[in-house]
C-alpha cells in the first residue's frame, strides 16, 4: 500500500512540476511581446460615458412615470379608501 501511494504522490509531483515549466515558459512568452497584457477590446471613455447617459435617461423616465402613477392612481385611491375606513358613523 505505501508503495502504491508513494507511486501516486510521484505522478502528482511530475505533473506539478510540468505545470510550473509551463507557466514560466507562458511568461516568458508574454514577457517577450510587446503588447501581449494589453486588453485588445475597443472601449474606451466615449462608450462608457454613454452608456452611463442611456442608463440615467432610462431611470429619469422611469421614476416619471412611477411618480405620474403613484400622483394620479394609487395616492387618491388609497387616501379614499382610508378614509372609507375610519369614518365610522355609528349606524
Amino acid at each position: 500500500m505505501k508503495k502504491f501511494f508513494n507511486k501516486i504522490k510521484t505522478v502528482f509531483n511530475k505533473i506539478a512540476v510540468r505545470a510550473k515549466i509551463a507557466l514560466v515558459n507562458l511568461k516568458t512568452a508574454f514577457a517577450n511581446t510587446k503588447f501581449a497584457l494589453v486588453s485588445t477590446k475597443a472601449e474606451g471613455y466615449v462608450d462608457s460615458a454613454i452608456k452611463i447617459i442611456i442608463a440615467v435617461v432610462i431611470g429619469g423616465v422611469l421614476l416619471a412615470g412611477l411618480y405620474a402613477l403613484f400622483n394620479t392612481e394609487i395616492i387618491p385611491t388609497l387616501t379614499s379608501k382610508i378614509n372609507e375606513m375610519f369614518s365610522y358613523s355609528g349606524t
